[in-house]
């Protein structure tokens, strides 16, 4: 045989083992809801009806100690590299509309690395994680299809963020008419019938509901003509609507004979806002909060054959597990040169035996105070820090006391000390450049453009 004809047969049979190797891989689908509260979900007494989510726990494991941070754009930093949102520059609020910030580029994001393992990859929904430039966006991140909007807080059914039109595809603005958390899901639902069947898929559902603004479809709004709050009305309104949606693309993966072979997640990006009909009783607080009630989240992993059908995990898993474990249980190489700060967990899920954890920090810095917290085995520390005056610690035995109603502080004071110094260590790995509360200060003389995707610019 001749050398050219060799070569060709070896790059042939190497392309044969490749899509052999990825063929035998489960497809990935990721549906994140924005702003759902610990107490949302029927699974957890909800008045709301989530009939569809609740059907997702019952056939797969769900996480009752699931972490996110107290905001969006750091959870979903932290989601998409399985590092901490503090190096990330993203740990103490979100990624403004006239900010120039993105999350770096030396970072390498999960659909990069399912890319690499063969996998058509795609986005329908909210980003967050810098729009400036356009190397910042979706598809120059790994994803091969993106759809949706670049900001947080668009209007449910003009796409508009500021008075500019943010809903695109695969760069290119479009104008559609239609409820945005609907239309993300038929974009879902289509990537999935219209897939290279060669192939395996990631795809990556970020909603935006149900974040304000408070809207939703009158019809949905009507089903709930008996909760007397008008916010909390609107918002199990959306919630219900999000809900359905999650329903129809699962429906659309029976349809197409693939639901026993793709590995789903489902979780919140952080806990519930309270001032916007949101609840995460029985636990503390909510949102913009480093209390269990603006971090602990609901959470499920469901994959017929590989976990427990109706299971519940006290696994501690942090949005920073995610990569990492995911990927494992792929049989992808996530092909990192920076470590993870979030761990493997799958040998753990699979078990069915809680790993301990090494800690786990949090942060947020709004209305003024500096929130932060760090989890170590069963102990939690909260520290709040003023603008001025002393800054205030609470320690909690967190296994035993999920609600934060007994503060052992005074009578551990070498235990804080530690949690203290283990937080400003933490703290110090923030880079310079990085999003902080002044941000979020919107800049003199700013305007938002008439098309956002279109104002990404170069550099």
């Amino acid at each position: 045989m001749h050398r050219r004809q060799f070569l060709q047969t070896a790059t042939g049979a190497a392309a044969l083992a490749r899509s052999q190797a990825a063929l035998s891989r489960p497809n990935v689908l990721i549906f994140l809801a924005d702003d759902l509260g610990w107490h949302d979900v029927g699974y957890h007494g909800s008045e709301i009806r989530t009939p569809n989510i609740d059907r997702l726990a019952a056939q797969g494991t769900r996480f009752e100690r699931a972490y996110s941070f107290p905001v969006c754009s750091p959870t979903r930093s932290g989601l998409m590299t399985g590092r901490s949102p503090m190096r990330l520059g993203v740990a103490y609020t979100v990624i403004r509309p006239w900010s120039d910030y993105g999350v770096p580029v030396r970072e390498r994001f999960m659909p990069q690395a399912f890319q690499a393992a063969g996998y058509q990859t795609a986005i329908t929904g909210k980003w967050h994680l810098g729009h400036a430039y356009k190397k910042f966006l979706p598809r120059a991140r790994g994803f091969d299809h993106a759809y949706g909007h670049v900001n947080g807080a668009i209007d449910y059914f003009t796409h508009e963020r500021e008075g500019g039109l943010d809903w695109s595809r695969n760069g290119k603005s479009v104008r559609e008419e239609g409820y945005s958390t609907f239309l993300l899901g038929a974009e879902a639902s289509r990537f999935i019938k219209q897939r290279d069947r060669n192939r395996p898929f990631f795809l990556y559902l970020p909603f935006n509901a149900p974040h304000a603004p408070l809207q939703a479809p009158p019809e949905y709004i009507d089903k709930y003509a008996n909760i007397r709050d008008e916010k909390r009305r609107r918002y199990a309104a959306m919630t219900d609507a999000m809900d359905a949606t999650v329903g129809k693309v699962l429906a659309t993966l029976d349809e197409e004979g693939v639901a026993g072979n793709t590995l789903v997640l489902f979780f919140s990006d952080n806990g519930g806002p309270t001032g916007s009909g949101a609840t995460n009783t029985p636990l503390r607080a909510g949102k913009a909060t480093t209390f269990e009630g603006g971090t602990r989240v609901p959470a499920i992993l469901r994959w017929p054959g590989h976990l427990k059908a109706g299971g519940v995990s006290q696994q501690v898993m942090s949005m920073m597990d995610h990569f990492p474990t995911l990927a494992a249980a792929a049989g992808v190489t996530p092909g990192n040169t920076l470590p993870f700060d979030g761990k493997n967990l799958w040998p753990a899920i699979t078990s069915g035996k809680a790993e301990p954890r090494d800690d786990i920090f949090f942060a947020i810095g709004t209305g003024g105070m500096t929130r932060l917290a760090v989890h170590r085995r069963e102990w939690k520390l909260v520290r709040e820090i003023p603008r001025s005056g002393a800054p205030k610690d609470l320690l909690f035995r967190i296994d035993e006391d999920p609600t934060e109603s007994n503060d052992l502080s005074a009578k551990n004071p070498k235990l804080v000390a530690d949690l203290t110094r283990a937080i400003e260590e933490w703290r110090a790995t923030h880079p310079a450049d990085g999003v902080t509360e002044s941000n979020s200060v919107q800049r003199p003389g700013w305007k938002a453009p008439e098309l956002w995707i279109e104002a990404a610019r170069e550099g």
